[in-house]
């Protein structure tokens, strides 16, 4: 007599940054006894990887949570993420969700979804995971993830409360995560992290030394960084930027370019040095990324002012721009000086009109090819990111999902550059 055994169905629900995505495929690459699916009314169990850097983050997983209980076949509701340290007791207090784990346990997560009874196993801010991912499911381009926790204290910031203090991932097995991924055709690999810029603290070693190790594994094409600081941005660092493996793109989190709100925010970065390292980059080529807080607590009018004045000056093209949004247990939530909402979103439009304008600049100016990866298909168009994180849309005949293509002819369009290939 033969048995079959269906598995229980998984859907991940990832919200927030690119260190829960590679969390997220950690868990995938752990689960033996279920099968993952890409479709949510399918699932038996959902697994949700929170995003909490803000109040409204917060929401927006509670507001999903609620979703579920309206699917044909309600499932099965499991906790992670960042939530779990600031929401989660009361979540599971109010029987939102079905059990909760941290991220120190997601390496356990089959053995955790196994059982039967409710669990909430928030475990600690210690942990560094030993998986080694084989692949990433829907994706073109690898995330590895280097470093974990931030030792930065800016006032706004939840984060290192519920990430921990930094702390970094053994190199060995970051080149053979990437060594792994390499050999099963990726060749883009994106770093990523709490503060990845903080890699190789304790460890005397330094993110600089690691790209180049990286450079040197067979298959490893294009090497993108996730946000790191302007100090971390060192001599040694520097000397690498005109390697070929280096995508010429960096995200350098600014969050303000006022000093007296640099001051308030508790940040360590100074206006006139973060100026001139942004010249020094963009005269290498550089389209260069910033965060920005908007309408945070003590921005005045003349502070705004000043903001502004400051930010033409700098060689930005891409900005991740939003609204201050309060997240209590920060010093920020506490302060006077509040910025109405209707201030704070005509600053933001202000603020990415800028920016926008730049990035346009940027590629009209540009006079050397593309190196576009194909990440998609969608409306009949492929879609990929150059080398300066700028996407273009081409026209093709053949399929060219995956592929690495060089593009000298294009029209550069207000939100993208678009072309024919082929």
């Amino acid at each position: 007599m033969e048995f079959t055994i269906n598995k229980q169905k998984v859907y991940f629900k990832t919200f927030g940054c690119r260190t829960n995505v590679f969390d997220t495929q950690v868990m995938m690459s752990n689960l033996k006894d279920f099968e993952v699916t890409q479709t949510e009314k399918d699932a038996d169990i959902v697994v949700i990887n929170s995003c909490t850097v803000t109040n409204s983050a917060d929401s927006t997983a509670r507001g999903y949570i609620n979703s579920l209980n309206k699917l044909p076949k309600p499932p099965r509701v499991i906790f992670t993420g960042c939530g779990v340290w600031t929401k989660g007791e009361n979540l599971f207090k109010e029987d939102k969700v079905d059990s909760l784990f941290g991220h120190s346990e997601k390496e356990k997560i089959n053995e955790l979804l196994l059982k039967e009874e409710r669990f909430f196993d928030a475990g600690d801010l210690k942990h560094i995971d030993e998986t080694i991912v084989q692949e990433f499911i829907g994706k073109s381009r690898a995330f590895i993830k280097i470093q974990e926790g931030c030792d930065f204290r800016c006032s706004y910031c939840i984060i290192p409360h519920v990430r921990g203090d930094a702390r970094s991932y053994k190199e060995d097995k970051i080149l053979e995560q990437v060594s792994t991924l390499a050999s099963n055709g990726f060749g883009e690999f994106i770093l990523t992290g709490t503060n990845v810029g903080s890699y190789g603290k304790k460890q005397n070693t330094s993110l600089a030394k690691l790209l180049k190790k990286m450079s040197m594994i067979k298959g490893v094409r294009r090497i993108r960084l996730g946000s790191v600081e302007p100090i971390q941005i060192d001599d040694e660092f520097k000397e690498i930027i005109n390697e070929p493996f280096m995508a010429k793109h960096l995200h350098i989190a600014l969050q303000h370019t006022s000093k007296e709100m640099l001051k308030i925010m508790n940040r360590r970065n100074k206006v006139l040095s973060d100026l001139e390292l942004f010249e020094f980059l963009s005269d290498n080529g550089y389209a260069l990324g910033t965060d920005f807080i908007v309408g945070h607590p003590g921005e005045t009018d003349e502070l705004w002012k000043e903001a502004i004045e400051n930010l033409q000056r700098f060689p930005l093209t891409h900005v991740h721009a939003f609204t201050y949004s309060k997240r209590d247990g920060t010093p920020s939530s506490t302060m006077k000086n509040q910025v109405r909402g209707d201030i704070s979103k005509l600053r933001y439009n202000e603020l990415t009109k800028i920016i926008d304008d730049k990035n346009y600049d940027f590629r009209s100016n540009n006079t050397k090819s593309l190196e576009v990866l194909i990440e998609s298909y969608k409306n009949g168009k492929y879609i990929g990111l150059d080398q300066h994180f700028n996407q273009i849309e081409v026209q093709s005949s053949v399929d060219i999902v995956g592929d690495w293509i060089f593009i000298e002819d294009y029209k550069v369009g207000r939100e993208k550059n678009v072309t024919k290939f082929g």
